[in-house]
């Protein structure tokens, strides 16, 4: 391979991330778009770097026999990727941790305020319980406090790290929260696993009727129990920004919504151009020596 071969950079990239093609264009000699659900071998083979989104799985399927040695996702997830494979056959990636995390809360507080007005509650007399408190779970516990709610924090990780002393048991939320929301990564497996976190066992433990709020990952909360459960009013309301199943989502459920999405297309517009540039930054510390940079 020449000189001029080895500084040659194609980039394929998913063609709903936004905000990308100019930041991108100053770093590839070639780059190629198209929907995430279309990446296959034969595109990507002679590839150098992907940018995906959670459509893409980049496993050992897509990437065996490429020269691809870097992927960037634009999102906080990456259970799309096959990590042990990437290690295996020399491919580093990045995710965007915490790129979404102000215009999610931004998303919750928006939620609470339109689910107060609709039931006429008043937040501050209300118990909020928050699954997952890493970057978007932090931001809405403030969110939460700054309502005056009292705030029930569940993490295992770090509650294995810091002590138990600021954390509570799924049990106690269960019984004490009226409002669960879900802020964890999918783990299909493991100690940690999150993969139908909520199912119809944890439905039934629960005591005061709460809403029920996901903006994670819609896996973590499985449907059918979901549906179950607002349909005998174990559950006042659900919140969904995620589905089981994406892009075919279940029609009862978005039925049930309280909030249907309304706001959320405004909200990603704010993120989405932080995670652009996120990703480009992780790109151009991986090949820093392509075009000169």
């Amino acid at each position: 391979m020449g000189k001029k071969d080895e500084l040659y950079m194609k980039i394929i990239i998913d063609n709903k991330i936004p905000y990308i093609k100019e930041a991108v264009q100053r770093i590839a000699d070639e780059v190629v778009y198209a929907p995430g659900k279309d990446f296959t071998p034969e595109l990507v083979r002679d590839a150098d770097a992907l940018i995906v989104r959670t459509r893409t799985h980049c496993n050992r399927d897509l990437l065996e026999g490429s020269r691809v040695k870097f992927i960037a996702t634009a999102t906080i997830g990456f259970d799309h990727i096959d990590t042990e494979y990437c290690k295996q056959a020399g491919i580093e990636w990045t995710n965007a941790p915490g790129c979404n995390s102000a215009s999610v809360a931004q998303y919750i507080q928006s939620s609470l305020l339109v689910w107060k007005s609709v039931r006429n509650k008043r937040l501050n007399e209300l118990t909020i319980g928050i699954i997952g408190v890493g970057n978007v779970g932090s931001k809405v516990a403030k969110v939460a406090q700054d309502f005056g709610m009292r705030v029930l924090l569940n993490d295992l990780p770090r509650e294995e790290k810091e002590g138990s002393e600021r954390f509570s048991s799924l049990e106690k939320i269960a019984e004490e929260c009226d409002i669960i929301t879900f802020h964890v990564p999918l783990y299909k497996e493991g100690k940690y696993k999150t993969f139908h976190l909520a199912d119809e066992v944890f439905f039934q433990s629960l005591k005061r009727k709460p809403v029920i709020i996901n903006t994670s990952r819609g896996e973590v909360i499985q449907t059918d129990a979901l549906l179950k459960a607002l349909n005998s009013r174990m559950i006042s309301d659900a919140i969904i920004d995620v589905w089981e199943h994406e892009p075919e989502i279940n029609r009862d459920l978005l039925e049930k919504d309280i909030y249907r999405n309304s706001s959320h297309c405004r909200l990603l517009c704010r993120w989405k151009s932080k995670r652009h540039t996120y990703v480009i930054g992780c790109h151009l510390q991986f090949f820093p020596n392509k075009r000169g940079l």
